[in-house]
């Protein structure tokens, strides 16, 4: 009988997803770099079962966790340390009139919602950016119709605040929970550059470093000619040479205490301009995700239009990897990169919310199967990250394992944090983005809609729209220079914020 039962346990296994043990074996090494000396290369990441969805002439459903209830789903999230969020503010009033792109809708008061109150506002009610964000009106609650341009979001780059990041870190508290949990210390950073004579940065350059053990990492610079090493993930030790490009080797010295260093290489060949992007969606499709997938599909749309429209030429291939938990009625489900934009579409309007129950999610399969992607050498690649939820605390070994294989694939990810996120979700996130030189984004309650978000642990950030920032986030990363928001698009600030840095005031930080 145990025999038997055993038997049944390991199919069940191979059919849900990976092997665990090697998922769970890799999430340990991931966590103990050390084990393999000074600039270790990566550990392979666990190999995934094909893609499926349950069908009932497969026989009986690996059986889902229940559905948790709403206040069960609130009272998890405040065991993670988050507290309740307020009750979301009512979307702001439309800026004046040619404030905003025209091609995008404004928020309130267009013919495309729905009154569901009868009260109406005045021109004395006219809000615009320079003015305070105003509390509750006296006017209505609107109820908007699906249509992009709705939704708000703010961001914050944690490889620009690094004193704000190991502050941060240090209140997080969460290693006691997790063994794997990321360590990443934005204040002490090997920053490579990768110039022409002319002084422009040079993408996708091949930079080679060697730490004194022989052993060698090599990456490729971003559209922005650069690369970043850390030197706790990367286990650079005291000293490493490097070198771009197949030039000489230079020695370098890594600094034992914080601050951040930076070599720079200057070719004589000349920088070609970024014409391709590969962008990938990975997406987490559980019950609690609702919203912000009916919103993410009509988004999308507008985000892909002004893309092309501000890169003429631009050679766009998009793909997914739309994901649940096991048990559900599949874990991923992927859609390779693909230029058939009509495709994807259909693929992203095909997609409902549905299982999960309880808190974490299958997040480390869906990292896997976007690492897997045929990411093009001569392109651009980003990655959208929306979700509302981290991976089970069992494996955030491997899904930082992932997010590291990623980095090697030059991939950049960009978090969405929906409504739901917690203290696990925040933490897990932020860390990729700042791995891979990228931003945290995160949705606020500006726009009225949905479920609440609960305010990010960040002292500073702008509010913007939700397409409109992540617009300026992959022009960011496509033409290699920041791109901040001008003062039409701002409907609300937090802290003081220059320039994507947060500006930490004489009497300390916000955040304590």
């Amino acid at each position: 009988m145990r025999r038997f039962v055993s038997t049944l346990a390991i199919a069940a296994i191979l059919l849900q997803g990976p092997a665990v043990a090697t998922a769970q074996q890799d999430g340990k090494q991931a966590a103990n770099p050390g084990s393999r000396g000074l600039c270790a290369p990566l550990a392979p990441l666990p190999r995934l079962a094909p893609e499926a969805r349950w069908d009932r002439s497969q026989g009986d459903r690996p059986r889902p966790r229940p559905m948790a209830s709403s206040a069960t789903m609130k009272a998890d999230v405040l065991r993670e340390g988050a507290t309740a969020p307020p009750p979301p503010p009512p979307p702001p009033p439309p800026p004046a009139p040619g404030a905003v792109d025209a091609a995008a809708p404004a928020y309130a008061g267009s013919a495309s919602e729905e009154i569901v109150t009868t009260a109406s506002r005045t021109e004395s009610d006219a809000w615009s950016p320079s003015m305070p964000y105003p509390g509750p009106p006296p006017g209505p609650r609107r109820k908007p119709m699906l249509q992009s341009g709705q939704l708000t979001a703010g961001e914050h780059d944690d490889l620009l605040n690094p004193e704000l990041y190991a502050s941060y870190v240090r209140r997080s508290n969460l290693g006691q929970e997790i063994a794997a949990l990321p360590q990443l210390d934005t204040a002490r950073v090997l920053t490579v550059t990768v110039r022409d004579s002319a002084g422009r940065p040079v993408p996708f350059a091949r930079v080679e470093l060697t730490c004194a053990d022989g052993n060698r990492l090599a990456l490729n610079t971003l559209a922005d000619g650069t690369v970043a090493f850390f030197p706790q993930v990367d286990r650079l030790g005291s000293k490493v040479r490097v070198r771009a490009a197949g030039q000489d080797w230079r020695e370098v010295s890594i600094a034992p205490g914080r601050g951040g260093q930076r070599v720079d290489f200057t070719l004589g060949q000349q920088a070609q301009t970024v014409r391709k992007l590969d962008l990938m969606l990975v997406i987490d499709t559980t019950g609690s995700m609702g919203d912000e997938i009916r919103y993410l599909q009509s988004e999308l749309s507008a985000i892909l239009t002004q893309l092309r429209r501000n890169h003429p030429g631009l050679d766009l291939k998009i793909g997914f990897v739309f994901y649940r938990d096991v048990g559900d009625e599949y874990v991923t489900s992927t859609l390779p990169l693909t230029g058939d934009f009509s495709a994807a579409q259909g693929s992203l309007r095909q997609q409902s919310a549905n299982g999960g129950g309880d808190y974490p999610e299958a997040m480390e399969q869906a990292l896997i199967r976007a690492a897997g992607q045929a990411w093009r050498p001569d392109a651009v690649h980003t990655m959208l990250l929306v979700a509302d939820a981290p991976p089970h605390d069992e494996n955030f070994g491997t899904s930082w394992l992932a997010a590291r294989h990623l980095r090697a694939n030059r991939v950049q990810i960009v978090p969405v944090a929906a409504s739901g996120v917690a203290d696990k979700a925040e933490y897990a996130m932020r860390a990729m983005a700042a791995l891979t030189q990228s931003r945290y984004t995160f949705l606020t309650d500006d726009s009225g809609i949905g479920n609440a978000h609960a305010a990010p642990a960040i002292d500073c950030y702008l509010v913007t729209r939700l397409d409109a920032l992540l617009r300026r986030v992959i022009d960011s990363q496509l033409s290699g220079r920041r791109i901040e928001p001008n003062q039409q698009e701002v409907i609300r600030s937090v802290g003081q914020y220059d320039n994507g840095r947060c500006i930490i005031p004489p009497g300390g930080l916000q955040q304590q």
